[in-house]
């Protein structure tokens, strides 16, 4: 792939304290793996969740860098209740951060991912969001809104080097690689394997023999990333649904690359997620989604078509 000019305006400063915030945690994170001390806090707002100091620390920093950056908005963190920062009462950007994804993992040094994404009130929708790997060398999805309102996604590897995203496969479903987030035993492995029409459909035959559809693990946004950058080509969740700041960015990027989104019923997942008054994105963050993420509409669609919960 041809490398790309750096990203414009905020998107650019955006990705850049991304990168910044990941250079001073992994360090952090590689102490606390080899030490075994993984700084568990009891976790108040999400019971069933890890939760670390890291997390803490990452929610404050977040808030601090982007401050520097952005003169009002509102800061709507997993770790807290969403708040208005700087003068303006009613400021048009909302920032969603999910500080650390998987922080159980993080804590191991086995997977770390972080989410920043920008919403414009006005505009109903995204116009920045930056996925960070934590652990690996291609360590930063965007995607971004241009001057003429159009998305585009990129990944940007750990010295900086661009490339573009944008899907231009078709992938059937028996030759497919499929992700879900199955770690919790009962509550996201069991479902999973009780889809046994999927798993048939993935375990058919290609015309040469060979068995070549797949099911692996992957985590929130970075696994709608993964499709973005044709590693993985659908992620299904139709057990509990992920929250808002563990699908939104990662929406954005796939949508921005030419991929699908879809509720089990069919529908497209609209990029308006809500976020209007205090109030409304406090709402709006409660909400839970099921999904199929694809890189195209028919290969969505394959999965629906098996899935008992559709």
């Amino acid at each position: 792939m041809t490398p790309q000019p750096p990203l414009p305006g905020i998107t650019q400063q955006l990705a850049d304290l991304v990168a910044r915030v990941i250079a001073e945690l992994r360090p952090q994170l590689i102490d606390a793996a080899l030490s075994g001390n993984r700084s568990e806090s009891r976790n108040l707002r999400h019971s069933d969740n890890f939760l670390s100091d890291y997390d803490l620390w990452m929610h404050r920093r977040y808030r601090e860098l982007l401050t520097q950056v952005l003169p009002s908005y509102v800061y709507a963190s997993e770790e807290a209740d969403p708040q208005i920062i700087g003068n303006d009462p009613d400021p048009d950007l909302c920032v969603l951060v999910d500080p650390l994804d998987t922080s159980e993992m993080a804590v191991r040094a086995l997977y770390g991912y972080t989410h920043v994404m920008l919403y414009s009130k006005s505009l109903r929708r995204p116009i920045a969001a930056v996925v960070g790997d934590i652990f690996h060398h291609l360590q930063i999805y965007v995607a971004a809104r241009d001057d003429e309102g159009h998305d585009h996604a990129f990944v940007f590897t750990q010295d900086g080097t661009p490339f573009p995203l944008q899907i231009n496969r078709a992938t059937s479903l028996e030759q497919s690689l499929i992700t879900n987030f199955f770690m919790k035993p009962s509550e996201r492995f069991v479902p999973l394997a009780r889809e046994t029409r999927l798993i048939g459909e993935l375990s058919r035959l290609s015309a040469d023999g060979v068995s070549r559809g797949r099911i692996g693990v992957d985590f929130g946004s970075i696994g709608l990333c993964h499709i973005a950058a044709g590693f993985s080509d659908a992620m299904i969740e139709f057990a509990k649904g992920f929250a808002t700041w563990d699908l939104a960015p990662g929406h954005y990027i796939l949508q921005a690359a030419g991929g699908v989104v879809l509720n089990l019923q069919g529908q497209p997942i609209p990029l308006d997620y809500g976020f209007g008054s205090v109030a409304d994105i406090t709402k709006a963050m409660d909400d839970r989604y099921k999904f199929v993420a694809a890189s195209s509409l028919p290969l969505a669609q394959s999965i629906l078509s098996t899935l008992t919960r559709s």
